[in-house]
């Protein structure tokens, strides 16, 4: 097996790879993108960092390449769809990172908390400012974590021994979870109130793009601190620079930023802010553990092993593929749409199987129920392998039962989620052996096309309910590609799902709930 190392990497990972006997590992200097398409069709796996661009052009020219990975967290530099599309894994390595990252969050923290950069700069200056200076303990104070996976959990250990109090907000994280780190979870917005500081530990999804703005800047407490070593565009730059200069941010600390690097961003004008160039992964323990990471990675891909960090579908056999593959869509949109619908942290999925697809391992199905539930939270960082590990790490029980009971269907998939606040079921069927359809949302039969936008309302089954819905839409410019409408019974209960062209506002979800005949409505994207 031949492995390219495009890009500079740790002498250890390196020293990883030369062990394999079974290898020739090429490092060349400071390869170009012209050098790079000539030399990829000899090799079988190929390792970057961020420098080199693995685009569709060299995907394309890569004829034995089986697998690429990338030394670090983030993937935008590999085109991932053409690589799954032409069977390629690709892989990263989230793990070496982590207590690098933590350690700098805490280090931003106290430079905060005691003015350090500023008070450095003054007495290089030759001054003599203390009181100017003073700062505060991090003892006593309320730590706010917004995102409690392995860096938040690391960060709340590292800030009890401080003596804060810490509570975190993560919708994907269980109660049990959370007391293995003695941090107590509450709502985003309660946490917004609460903390003296507030750290982010999320991906940058759909989801998380512009959480912290202007209107969350509103609901903190007056002088808070805000550290964000996660990723830029979490936080809206524009509000955070309004908030620093009327003081409701006391200060901030940004490894991080919405465009890196972020030039004359007025932010680095202001005496509050501390800023460091993405170093979160810069030490020399962290390079010399992504270096490593990715190197038992690609070695366990070329290997046919599992591969715990795949960011793409696992390989399958062709055949097996071909006939499950549609169950593996239909259930990562079930996931997604539980994760969505039911009312608190998910802390258990129960599956049950009936039909053809019987006939193989449903482990993959499985594993595509979780991907899709916990890629609200985590985007690109779950995939098919490393989704069941991840959901057992956040405390969701998962299990799976083959049936042959009849039912109306003759494939069928029934997901039962059970939060601490809810159980909820949603049934999944094909069309036609291959078009995707919910069929069951709770107590409600309904007719779904799993697919872009949804609204799922829940509201009384009397005239004038969908007449609202639609002019709502219709005066906010959103138009309705489809609907289906699902009742307990006569005037009772119903759940309405429309499939509309674009998400909405906050304020037309607003206008859509300002009617007492819509008792709840949700917005699903899939």
């Amino acid at each position: 097996m031949r492995i390219l190392v495009a890009d500079n990497l740790a002498p250890e990972g390196i020293e990883v790879l030369r062990e394999h006997e079974d290898c020739e590992v090429t490092v060349p200097e400071n390869i170009d993108a012209e050098a790079l398409l000539k030399v990829i069709p000899d090799y079988d796996a190929l390792i970057v960092r961020s420098r080199t661009k693995v685009t569709a052009e060299v995907i394309a020219a890569a004829g034995r390449l089986k697998v690429i990975g990338r030394a670090g967290v983030g993937v935008d530099n590999v085109d991932v769809p053409e690589a799954t599309r032409r069977g390629i894994i690709v892989l990263n390595a989230p793990e070496g990172n982590m207590l690098s990252t933590c350690e700098l969050t805490m280090g931003m923290m106290l430079a905060l908390a005691r003015n350090i950069p500023q008070a450095a700069a003054s007495i290089r200056a030759g001054k003599w400012e203390k009181k100017r200076y003073a700062g505060h303990e991090l003892h006593g104070k309320v730590l706010g974590i917004i995102g409690l996976g392995r860096i938040g959990s690391e960060v709340a250990r590292r800030a009890a021994a401080f003596g804060m109090i810490v509570i975190a907000a993560d919708p994907y994280c269980t109660p049990e979870m959370a007391r293995r780190v003695e941090v107590r979870l509450v709502e985003f917005d309660d946490l917004l109130g609460a903390a003296d500081f507030i750290t982010i530990h999320s991906p940058l999804t759909d989801e998380t793009r512009g959480l912290i703005g202007s209107e969350q800047f509103g609901r903190m407490k007056d002088s808070v601190y805000l550290v964000n070593c996660a990723r830029g565009g979490i936080v809206d730059e524009a509000a955070l620079q309004a908030a620093l200069q009327s003081g409701k941010v006391a200060g901030c600390a940004l490894d991080v930023f919405e465009t890196e690097p972020p030039g004359d961003s007025p932010l680095l004008q202001l005496d509050r802010v501390i800023a460091t160039p993405h170093l979160g992964a810069s030490t020399a323990e962290a390079q010399a553990g992504v270096a490593c990471e990715v190197a038992r990675r690609v070695l366990d891909a070329l290997g046919d092993g599992p591969v715990y960090t795949a960011v793409n579908m696992p390989r399958l056999d062709p055949q097996v593929l071909k006939a499950i593959g549609p169950y593996i869509q239909l259930a990562e949109r079930m996931g997604r749409l539980a994760g969505q619908v039911t009312a608190g942290p998910v802390t258990s999925l129960a599956v049950t199987y009936q039909g053809e697809m019987n006939e193989h391992d449903v482990a993959p199905i499985t594993a595509a129920l979780a991907k899709g539930l916990l890629s609200i939270a985590l985007g690109d960082k779950v995939n098919a392998i490393s989704a069941p590990a991840l959901a057992a790490e956040r405390g969701i029980a998962i299990t799976e039962t083959k049936t042959d009971r009849a039912s109306e269907f003759a494939n069928f998939i029934e997901l039962e989620a059970e939060s601490d606040a809810d159980r909820l079921i949603i049934g999944g069927t094909l069309f036609g052996r291959s078009e995707p359809r919910i069929v069951r949302i709770g107590d409600y039969h309904v007719d779904v096309v799993p697919q872009g936008h949804l609204l799922v309302c829940t509201n009384e089954d009397k005239p004038g309910a969908i007449r609202h819905l639609s002019t709502v839409l219709s005066d906010y410019d959103i138009n309705i590609a489809g609907m289906t409408v699902g009742r307990d019974q006569p005037g009772g209960t119903a759940v309405t799902v429309l499939n509309i062209d674009q998400p909405p506002s906050q304020q037309a979800l607003e206008s859509i709930k300002d009617n007492p005949i819509i008792l709840d409505v949700k917005l699903v994207a899939l």
